[in-house]
């Protein structure tokens, strides 16, 4: 019976809603000890893609898994429904600005323009989510909206005012002129480009010496009418030249010629002064653009100092627009060329364009066009002296996608700077996956912090509570909804906190008067900071507020890498600040999910396969486990390939069910031959009734429980999957392959139980195991499994509907068995090595050969063989095996060759010499290198880590054997093809031939039929048709049925009793035969 992934998935899901899964799991669960995982809220404006069907499986992997193991784990879907990216697409919809928008239609209307588009794609949202398996509550879910949500943060903002970690400031700010709004700095850092712009050197006359010009270099010439100083380092030292093409001095630093010229050292000037930056303070200029000239020539227009100036590229003289860069800001500031009564002139409007001020650009926005105007006005009056362009780095707003300058405001902040010591005791408490991202990246982001700006001058957010006067003299910030009516005086209902709501409401004055809501509403980072408490409307939905603390801090959060300077930053932020710890006690970090091309997905390239389509194509198993098994789980980059999912179907899923099919199979071939109703007995002994493999997958079981218990607690899924994967390959190709005979009843009655009872039980093991990772397969092979638990066992768990509501698998102790784990392994590697050795030499598996040996100097390593003769012979499809310590007797010879990545980078040229003397060595000396671990040659040391060692027969030339080695193993396989060995060989293949028929028939193994055959060409004279004379039993044997030749059985045309089920011509080893399969 094939399976359709896809379609089972759906049928599993139609079970999952008819009996209210989730919900169930919760309920079964309630009581428990909690396990609290915090889900980081998206926007609803866009479709899920890859890189959330990622992070919803890390969110769905991890809270399966605690909850299996005993916890009661709430699951609550989020939405961050505030903030500019819903507004910018209110701005698009209706073709204006959010505050021309707002003069027009009220704030009222633009609200409700934004909530409409809040939940746009909710549904599809909840459609793909629920399609890739996750269980999360959608029903009970938050929204950053909700007035109860909104209420807490006003809370917990009023706390931060309390303790006085709020502040009021100018700053310069990223702003982000088509939102008209300041950004935080780690906005500033998501969304940066290489850009073309600008780079001018400027000349600015000085009034003592109009000949003579500081020189400055900008890369924003839109900022020069509003410079009002320029900045030298006082150590650094200064030229004053004479340029002979001019016949201009200019002032700059000598380092720093190549600004000025191509090639300084070809160029016509001459050398007439030097000074020191501290000599130049207080030296006065005339500006290119007299805008602020007049008016201010008295305190501005001069030199003054300032460290930051570098010494690395540019004039070495730097521009100051006090306005329009952080440095200059705190520069002009300490020079007392501007103060708190005194500001630098800021001639933009909120849109960043050029107001009256600027008379001749009024209305110009500064990053466009005007700036090429600009650099013409500075050429025609003689003060541009080098105009060029540069590609640099620049930042975008993540929003909008268009330039950030950076611009003077007024902002409300949130004291970080004095609680970064704090903050890196905090998460250095924490356990983060992988452990570099909060050691390195997140560790250096919180050590270089700065406090936070957290308004936004916006509309639809929740508004930061300050009611204040026009003086802020008077400030009441508010941190409730019945704080607001009892300050206020107001008598009605308040169901909503938006701005179109609230800031009608004002609150009497202390000394006359009312106060006033300010404009700002709250960066929706700070809201999605506060989703911890905020989401279970801390502190009003408790009796106790302490209550809170006993699921706090949570347990787990997981985002992407991007999150380190977003959401993972400000939960640390908020958490510090007001309890003093990291709101999230483990942090899994995962990658970007790139396309297939290594370039970011995108719609309009049409780069990556649709996400629906790949989970109808292969089913959301298969997705789940290849994104989870990938580097992106340890924060690098994955290029999705589709071929990649397909993949995970062929070489885990189907093997896997093609084990449950087996066992099925034989379990109705136990009833039709035996009579036996199979049950599961959880006690059968298999040291007793069982063989060593029984003992092997049962341990193996048990070493695999105790790795994943061990790994889950630390959340490394990246260690986890691969194991999971690896033990479904034990299964398969080992545990069901080397037992298949037995299992179908070859070694008695006993016998096949045990077996089917071992298997069975890992069958049952992988479902709960793997229910986390693969929750469709494993609960669709476990409802199948069910009937066949007996009933202690059923009545054991508390509803046995879904595998998910059963805990995970108890490690076993006693099932530990190291000895047969060592043995079993041992006897894999020589099986694979042996393999390895056919595959060089394109001989199949189904082809005998005469002898493998194998040569090891460990005595146990040797027994252990011994004990597994049997299954080393068939598997390698040899009539003898030889074990041995005896190196001489096969002529063994130990070889060195030089490890080059590492060897080359410590030796250099003497490489070469080590190369030349290594083939010389003995195999004592060899010996001795191994045993010693170093060696000199030619007085060079070598190390265990320069050197690779060998094995190989000496002499080997003319004998038909292939050799492969590792470590102290070496196999010596007899690659001899003997004419004796050939007609066992075509008996294999032969009886391959006919279970594929069969299979491809739909015939299952309990089928009986009439099977024959007529050879009908035999070119090479394999003697085919004796081998089935020959081999007549060992076939009947393997297929469960006579196969005779078609003169002795039906012809084709067959009577009425017989129907033909298929017929087929096969060939092998270019031998061909007709097979022809009937119905009794």
């Amino acid at each position: 019976m094939s399976i359709n992934f896809p379609k089972t998935e759906t049928e599993v899901l139609e079970h999952w809603e008819e009996i209210g899964a989730f919900h169930r799991q919760l309920e079964l669960s309630r009581g428990r000890a909690p396990y609290t995982f915090y889900d980081g809220p998206p926007f609803a404006t866009g479709l899920p893609h890859y890189g959330h069907l990622l992070a919803s499986t890390i969110k769905d992997v991890i809270p399966r898994y605690w909850s299996m193991k005993g916890y009661h784990v709430e699951r609550r879907f989020g939405w961050d429904t505030h903030g500019l990216p819903i507004e910018h697409q209110i701005d698009k919809k209706l073709g204006k600005s959010g505050r021309d928008l707002v003069n027009e239609i009220g704030i009222e209307k633009y609200n409700q323009e934004c909530r409409s588009i809040v939940l746009t794609y909710a549904e599809e949202w909840r459609k793909t989510i629920g399609r890739l398996g996750r269980w999360i509550d959608f029903d009970n879910d938050y929204k950053t909206m909700d007035v109860n949500f909104m209420e807490s943060v006003w809370y917990l903002f009023k706390a931060l005012y309390d303790k006085g970690q709020v502040y009021r400031d100018y700053r310069v700010m990223p702003y982000s002129t088509a939102l008209s709004t300041p950004l935080s700095n780690f906005e500033k850092e998501q969304n940066r480009k290489d850009t073309q712009d600008h780079a001018i050197v400027v000349a600015f006359p000085l009034r003592s010496d109009p000949d003579t010009n500081l020189l400055i270099w900008t890369t924003t010439p839109w900022t020069v009418p509003s410079n009002i100083a320029i900045a030298a380092h006082p150590e650094y030292q200064y030229i004053k030249i004479l340029d002979e093409k001019s016949q201009r001095k200019y002032i700059l630093m000598e380092s720093l010629l190549q600004t000025l010229y191509k090639d300084p050292k070809k160029a016509k000037f001459k050398k007439l002064e030097t000074f020191h930056g501290r000599d130049m303070v207080g030296w006065e200029y005339v500006p290119p653009f007299e805008y602020f000239y007049e008016k201010n020539k008295d305190w501005w227009f001069r030199v003054i100092n300032a460290e930051y100036v570098k010494s690395d590229s540019g004039t070495g003289l730097v521009h100051q627009s006090p306005s329009f860069g952080t440095e200059d800001f705190a520069a002009a500031m300490e020079a007392g060329v501007t103060s708190r009564d005194r500001l630098p002139p800021h001639p933009i409007d909120e849109k960043g364009c050029y107001t009256s001020e600027i008379t001749d650009y009024v209305g110009e926005y500064v990053r466009g066009p005007v700036e090429k105007a600009l650099v013409k006005h500075l050429d025609r009056v003689g003060r541009l002296i080098v105009n060029g362009t540069i590609t640099h780095n620049v930042a975008f707003c993540p929003r909008s996608d268009t330039p950030l300058i950076e611009n003077t405001v007024p902002a409300w902040f949130v004291q970080v700077t004095d609680k970064i010591p704090e903050m890196l005791r905090n998460i250095a408490g924490s356990s983060w996956v992988p452990n570099f991202v909060k050691d390195r990246r997140f560790a250096s982001w919180i050590q270089n912090s700065r406090d936070w700006n957290i308004s936004r001058n916006r509309f639809w957010g929740t508004p930061i509570p300050i009611w204040t006067d026009e003086s802020f003299e008077e400030i009441v910030v508010i941190g409730s909804i019945a704080e607001l009516k009892q300050k206020s005086g107001f008598q009605g209902e308040i169901h909503d906190l938006h701005r179109d709501v609230i800031d009608k409401i004002t609150i009497p004055s202390s000394k006359g008067g009312v106060l006033r809501r300010i404009e700002e509403v709250f960066d929706c980072w700070f809201e999605s900071g506060s989703m911890p408490y905020a989401s279970v409307h801390y502190p009003f939905s408790f009796q106790n507020p302490q209550d809170f603390l006993k699921s706090f801090p949570g347990d787990f959060v997981a985002e992407g890498l991007d999150q380190t300077r977003g959401w993972f930053y400000t939960l640390v932020v908020l958490g510090t600040q007001l309890f003093g710890v990291s709101p999230f006690r483990n942090c899994v970090v995962n990658g970007i999910v790139l396309a297939e091309d290594g370039k970011k997905m995108s719609k309009s390239l049409k780069n990556y396969p649709d996400p629906m389509g790949v989970i109808n194509s292969y089913g959301a198993d298969a997705l789940r486990l290849y994104l989870i098994n990938s580097p992106v789980v340890r924060a690098e980059p994955l290029r999705f390939m589709e071929s990649g999912v397909r993949e995970v179907v062929s070489k885990v899923l189907i093997p896997l069910w093609n084990s449950y099919q087996f066992f099925d199979g034989q379990v109705a071939l136990l009833k039709k031959v035996e009579n036996v109703d199979f049950s599961f007995d959880e006690n059968l002994d298999v040291t007793i009734h069982g063989n060593v493999m029984d003992q092997w997958i049962q341990a193996r079981c048990q070493s695999l429980l105790k790795f994943v218990n061990q790994e889950m607690s630390a959340y490394r899924l990246y260690t986890v999957v691969p194991a999971l994967v690896e033990m479904i390959d034990n299964l398969t190709n080992w545990y069901i392959r080397l037992n298949r005979r037995r299992l179908k009843g070859e070694a008695g009655l006993q016998s096949s139980l045990t077996g089917l009872n071992t298997l069975f039980e890992v069958l049952f093991f992988f479902t709960r195991s793997l229910a986390p990772f693969t929750p469709f397969l494993s609960d669709h092979i476990f409802k199948l499994l069910a009937p066949r638990l007996p009933k202690a066992t059923i009545d054991s768990f508390d509803d046995v509907r879904s595998v998910h509501f059963l805990p995970y698998p108890t490690f076993r102790a006693e099932l530990l068995d190291p000895v047969v784990e060592r043995k079993i392994q041992r006897m894999q590697t020589v099986v694979i090595l042996a393999r390895t050795s056919r595959e060089r030499r394109t001989i199949g598996l189904k082809t005998p050969l005469k002898s493998l040996a194998v040569v090891h100097s460990d005595p146990e390593y040797l027994g252990d063989l011994e004990s597994l003769r049997s299954y080393i012979c068939e598997e390698v499809n040899v009539l003898n095996l030889e074990l041995s310590s005896d190196e001489s007797k096969y002529n063994v010879r130990y070889i060195c060759t030089a490890e080059w990545p590492t060897l080359g980078k410590k030796l250099r040229k003497d490489a070469q010499k080590v190369k030349k003397l290594l083939p010389s060595l003995s195999t004592e000396q060899v010996k001795d290198f191994i045993r010693d671990k170093t060696m000199s040659l030619d007085g060079i040391t070598l190390t265990e880590e320069d050197l690779i060692v060998r094995k190989e027969i000496a002499n080997s030339e003319g004998k038909n054997i292939e050799t492969n080695a590792e470590n102290d193993l070496l196999t010596i396989l007899d690659v001899e093809l003997y004419a004796d060995l050939a007609q066992s060989g075509l008996a294999r293949e032969i009886i391959n031939k006919i279970q594929r028929l069969r299979k491809k028939g739909g015939l299952v193994s309990t089928d009986d039929v009439q099977m024959s055959y007529s050879v009908t060409a035999d070119p090479q004279n394999t003697g085919i048709e004796k081998v089935f004379t020959s081999h007549a039993k060992e076939i009947e044997t393997a297929v469960r049925g006579s196969v005779v030749p078609a003169s002795n059985g039906t012809p084709a045309d067959a009577s009425n009793s017989q129907k033909l089920i298929i017929e087929e011509e096969q060939e092998v080893q270019k031998a061909t035969f007709l097979l022809k399969i009937m119905s009794l």
